[in-house]
């Protein structure tokens, strides 16, 4: 029985070592496809960089095979390319295999030698080989010497659109290349929706419904973006580029990442929605998010208000008639139906005189403008070079309905009912619409009609500007002076008091008894806080309603134009992580700034504080490290200015009554255009221990001036102790030294403040070690951005290593010149992959 029962198990072992073995044979990677090497079902064809790999497929257990090609290593999987999309192979048929054959072409067949897909070219001969390339472009070659290309994928796209491959039209042979997206989730099969470039001058590009019917376009292409998509304007977005070849009559749509790192790729869903996915690969772990997606919002849509009607998401109803215009049908209008659109109220007078509109005798059409629009679709262009002989153009052509003049672009006009106009709240392009003199005339009689009060008023408003002149005389209150003040300074007192009547729940101009009554005189028990620029008082209003009221001293080095410079910049920008500027007042050399009250004042009121920082948990801590990181990243790239603080530290993080934290103090922001990454500055201003290298010795600062800044406080935070005050066994080692140091012992948790004990979580604090490390890194190309900051504290991924600061003490300079070994640890304690499939 013993020899039986073994005899029993080296069977059973041998077996399994068989089946394991064949299953080894099936499940395999090659690297090209001959007539002698073919890909059979359960093997996959992977390009060099092991980047992408080609092999069978069933989308979402579907029931379906298919021969696609996919990112490889990510799951779940995102196909971007499928051969037999239209001619799906059974899922149980296990033989089915990729060859080439007699005719060397390659060769979809199962078990039966039927044919589901092939290449169908000429080919030379049989010794054709195939493979898998680096950029995702599955190649037919003549032979394995031969670099001549037989066919590839690139010419045939599916729903998804590489890096570098071209969306193409030819207007002389009407040839185009397009992306069509799948039918559905587990059809890969040609669905509703294509993609491509409309053979239009400028070209622009559109989603199509069922082939023909426009789902949402671009608008004209300006040599350098699409003016119908605003956010283009930002250096991070701009990812598009279209060649032209006027000889061969070709237009080609180039994709083109920001940055090469980064795999992305442009996808067409079935849904009809196109975005743009960045996919960052760090070791084995994977992050994808959308960068841009359209349509993005219900104005979007093609054409949703109809003809002469203008569509603004943040109006209720989204869509208007034109001035000039009323709706079509005003019962289909009132039951939220726009498409019908909208039509003149008033004849043209050339329409009515078609010869000459002025030998009609009556008063000629003229022109409205309308800024900030998507022009509307049906443009024709006219090689015109400058505004005023656009103008002239149109005016003189009755067929002419309406002119843009677009720098780099040229003379856009409209000669028939146009269509698909929305409204941006920046950004967009200004529209000169032909209308009836009457309709204009409107506004002209609202003009006389002030200009009249005005004249009869005069001799009323002379008196009162002498009463009160004699009362500034006589009594020294002049909040009068104050503005007078402001007036040197490009007239700010007008920017003043029109943001006042544009918006006045936004800012608001505050008497100066107000604020005293508020702050008690500015007593200082209601003191919350000094700066370099003055000191801040809480007050209360009429209303009951807290304030923060900080009072610029008269001898700080703000000024009139900084000061301007504070209030507009502030009331523009709204964000949760932000404080919010409630209003201003200025009297005689009294400049203050009124802001929502943060009842549980700044950060370092409890961070530096030895009996208050235990209040600070560790959940409460990283919340607030994200919380200025997304204001931060609001500041940089995602409001309607772009903003460097210059001057972010503890004090200047407020908490409000769940320690939430938000942003102050914008005094020292600076307004960039989109198109500078460094400005020089004579004048540093800003708080030593937080100010970059560059900066600091410099005057240099850009957004990584800020990225330092956010990294010191961030160390802060994780420490509790303060960078410009830090001490260590005698040692005058900054907080970044000391960190780095037990970083690159692998001892970063050592960091932690004492008051946490054991509780936080260990990942997150090595994350927040590490990003704060990454964002002091002397150098400022070293340094990430903040979309890499936010993408860093929000995912356990692997992060680059940073690199040995100067060491330096207190005072002076002492540069670590001795080159000092660093251990190589791993700081993920976890990984975690973010991935969405189709």
């Amino acid at each position: 029985m013993g020899a039986k029962h073994t005899y029993c198990i080296v069977f059973q072992f041998s077996v399994c070592l068989l089946f394991y073995l064949f299953q080894m044979h099936r499940c395999y990677a090659i690297y090209n496809i001959t007539s002698s090497q073919v890909l059979s079902d359960g093997q996959t064809l992977v390009s060099p960089n092991q980047t992408f790999e080609l092999g069978f497929f069933s989308p979402n257990n579907s029931g379906n095979q298919y021969v696609g090609i996919w990112y490889k290593e990510i799951s779940p999987r995102i196909v971007v390319w499928v051969a037999n999309r239209e001619n799906p192979l059974a899922v149980t048929d296990s033989s089915a295999s990729l060859t080439i054959g007699s005719n060397g072409n390659l060769n979809l067949v199962d078990g039966n030698e039927k044919s589901f897909w092939t290449t169908n070219i000429p080919v030379p001969s049989n010794s054709s080989v195939a493979m898998l390339l680096d950029n995702g472009n599955f190649i037919l070659k003549k032979d394995h010497i031969s670099e001549e290309i037989l066919w590839q994928s690139f010419d045939h796209l599916g729903d998804t659109l590489l890096p570098k491959v071209g969306l193409a039209f030819n207007i002389k042979t009407g040839q185009r290349s397009v992306l069509t997206s799948w039918k559905s989730e587990t059809d890969p099969s040609r669905g509703n929706f294509i993609v491509g470039i409309a053979p239009q001058t400028p070209p622009e590009a559109f989603i199509w419904n069922n082939a023909s019917t426009p789902h949402w376009r671009s608008g004209p292409w300006d040599k350098s973006k699409f003016v119908g998509i605003p956010k283009m304007g930002s250096s991070y977005l701009t990812m598009f580029n279209i060649e032209q070849d006027i000889e061969k009559g070709a237009i080609t749509y180039y994709f083109n990442p920001y940055n090469s790192s980064i795999n992305s790729n442009m996808f067409i869903s079935s849904e009809g929605v196109l975005k743009i996915i960045n996919l960052v690969k760090y070791n084995e772990s994977y992050t994808m998010w959308d960068a841009w997606v359209a349509p993005n919002s219900s104005c979007d849509a093609y054409g949703v208000c109809g003809h002469f009607a203008v569509c603004k998401t943040s109006e209720s109803p989204i869509c208007n008639c034109l001035k000039g215009f009323k709706p079509k049908s005003r019962e289909e209008w009132s039951k939220g139906n726009w498409t019908g659109g909208c039509i003149r109220k008033t004849e043209l007078l050339c329409k009515k005189n078609t010869s000459s509109s002025a030998s009609y005798g009556g008063k000629e059409d003229g022109f409205w403008k309308k800024s900030m629009v998507k022009l509307p679709d049906f443009y024709e262009y006219v090689h015109i070079g400058n505004a005023d002989k656009c103008y002239a153009w149109c005016q003189s052509n009755c067929s002419c309905l309406a002119y843009a003049f677009v720098h780099s672009i040229g003379c856009l006009v409209w000669s028939k009912d146009f269509i698909d106009i929305q409204e941006f709240s920046s950004g967009g392009e200004d529209l000169f619409l032909r209308l009836a003199y009457s309709e204009l005339a409107g506004r002209q009689q609202i003009r006389k009609v002030i200009i009249s009060l005005t004249v009869i008023g005069t001799s009323f408003i002379l008196g009162a500007i002498f009463f009160f002149w004699y009362r500034w005389k006589t009594d020294q209150t002049s909040y009068q002076k104050s503005i007078d003040l402001i007036e040197k300074s490009d007239n700010s007192r007008d920017n003043l008091r029109s943001k006042q009547l544009h918006d006045p729940s936004e800012l608001a101009i505050f008497e100066y008894d107000t604020i005293l009554v508020a702050t008690n005189n500015f007593s200082i028990s209601n003191k919350l806080g000094q700066g370099g620029f003055g000191t801040v008082y809480k007050g209360k209003l009429k209303d009951g309603k807290k304030i923060a009221v900080k009072r610029l001293s008269s001898n700080s080095g703000q000024g009139i134009e900084e000061f301007k410079n504070e209030i507009i910049l502030i009331s523009k920008l709204q964000h949760r992580s932000l404080v919010k500027l409630m209003g201003c007042c200025i009297y005689d050399e009294e400049k203050l700034l009124i802001y929502e009250f943060m009842p549980n004042k700044s950060l370092d009121f409890f961070l530096f504080d030895p009996r208050r920082r235990s209040e600070l948990s560790w959940a409460t801590r990283f919340k607030i490290i994200h919380d200025v990181a997304k204001g931060i990243l609001y500041l940089h790239r995602d409001s309607c200015l772009r903003v460097i603080h210059r001057d972010l530290k503890a004090s200047n993080i407020l908490l409000d009554a769940k320690m939430n934290a938000k942003i102050s103090d914008f005094g020292l922001a600076r307004i960039f255009a989109e198109t500078i990454d460094l400005a020089n500055t004579q004048r540093v201003v800003g708080t030593l221990g937080y100010m970059s290298p560059e900066y600091a010795m410099g005057g240099i600062f850009s957004e990584k001036s800020d990225v330092y800044s956010f990294g010191v406080l961030l160390l802060e935070i994780v420490s509790g102790k303060k960078n410009n005050s830090f001490h260590y066994r005698d040692q005058q080692l900054s907080l970044i030294a000391h960190a780095w140091q037990l970083w690159s012992e692998c001892r970063p948790l050592e960091l932690i403040d004492e008051t946490l004990a054991d509780s936080y979580c260990s990942s997150e604090v090595i994350r927040c070690i590490d990003v704060g490390l990454l964002c002091t890194q002397d150098h400022a190309i070293d340094r990430p951005t903040m979309p890499e900051v936010v993408l860093m504290l929000s995912n356990e991924i692997h992060r680059p290593k940073p690199k040995q600061p100067l060491f330096y003490s207190q005072g002076s300079l002492k540069f670590d010149l001795k080159p000092q070994s660093v251990t190589k640890c791993s700081t993920n304690e976890a990984t975690i992959s973010m991935i969405e499939g189709r």
